[in-house]
């Protein structure tokens, strides 16, 4: 058995393509590590949820097994009116579905461990703000143009960070612009209402959540991350029919892509590149076949990964100068 180990994990958002990064979680329990601190967006924040909350890699593979995926796009009353009530949906509720089958489903599975707030996933004895919750939850203010941390950024609404419900914090973050209707926040200070989506707008994938400016990392934190291409087949080109596919379509490509030019070499090196095989966020209709298939191209990825990857060497090559760097521009302070 590996030996234990402590390491600090960030999920991509992906949708139904989540599947394969608890393949790779697998693999990473496997090789003994253990998780001091999580952050996802989206279906990233799912899997992250259930880690911090205790569950194992093969938990949340049942979890995820037993989340009927057809049931996530959940119509209310106004949405089942023939031909115009998708529209007006969108019109009125800035969203076609209501988001509350999956807010349910992981508020039960996560009451199953004691977990219903963030209260539930604090570190009293945390000397930094962002390691005070063992959980990070990326969601984006698209009224304000700003990306939250939650539960740190609930203060923001006037909403202390303890009493943020976990399963709602991630159904903001899953909240998919124009497919699922976004949460509504207040503003505490302007009183202003914000609209709360998809983390992925903004930051689908930050791997830089848990660094600390000017001082080694004591372990390693591990970004899982979804890619294109791979074995299997390419995504086909999405069909565009009419306003609302043509509205799902930009954000999925703008969710989907935004990271992808602007990770540096230090990100990529700590960086599990799993592919998708073609599946698309949206593919609620993802057979067990293809769930499996994901799953297991996140196994494989993972593997290839660890057999490479080496702590020190990447803290010699990426952190060290930074560290050094930073303590020289601490000491020319006072004289600038």
């Amino acid at each position: 058995m590996a030996a234990i180990q402590k390491a600090d994990a960030v999920f991509e958002g992906g949708g139904v393509k989540g599947i394969a990064l608890v393949g790779a979680l697998a693999v990473a329990e496997e090789q003994g590590y253990r998780w001091v601190n999580v952050a996802g967006t989206s279906a990233g924040a799912i899997v992250a949820a259930g880690v911090a909350a205790g569950y194992r890699a093969v938990e949340i593979k049942a979890m995820m097994d037993a989340l009927d995926f057809r049931a996530l796009p959940d119509p209310g009353l106004l949405d089942r009116i023939p031909v115009l009530g998708p529209l007006l949906s969108l019109g009125i509720e800035q969203g076609i579905y209501e988001g509350r089958y999956l807010e349910a489903f992981l508020a039960e599975q996560l009451a199953r461990r004691g977990v219903l707030t963030f209260a539930h996933l604090k570190d009293p004895d945390a000397q930094d703000e962002r390691y005070r919750y063992r959980l990070q939850v990326i969601a984006s203010d698209i009224s304000r143009g700003r990306m939250l941390v939650l539960p740190q950024d609930a203060r923001k609404y006037g909403i202390h960070p303890d009493s943020l419900s976990v399963a709602r914090a991630v159904r903001m973050s899953m909240s998919i612009p124009f497919l699922f209707e976004p949460v509504r926040l207040r503003d505490a200070v302007t009183g202003v209402e914000s609209y709360i989506v998809d983390g992925g707008l903004l930051s689908n994938y930050p791997v830089w959540i848990f660094d600390a400016r000017g001082r080694e990392p004591a372990w390693p934190t591990f970004g899982f991350r979804l890619v294109e291409g791979g074995a299997g087949p390419q995504a086909a080109p999405r069909r565009i029919s009419g306003p609302l596919s043509f509205l799902a379509a930009l954000c999925a490509t703008a969710m989907e892509a935004h990271d992808a030019r602007f990770i540096e070499d230090q990100d990529w090196v700590r960086t599990i590149a799993i592919p998708t095989l073609g599946v698309r966020a949206t593919d609620f209709a993802l057979s067990r076949a293809d769930r499996e298939a994901l799953y297991q191209a996140g196994r494989k990825a993972a593997q290839r990964f660890f057999h490479r990857w080496n702590f020190p060497r990447y803290v010699e090559e990426y952190r060290r100068e930074d560290v050094e760097h930073d303590r020289q521009r601490a000491q020319r302070q006072p004289a600038e």
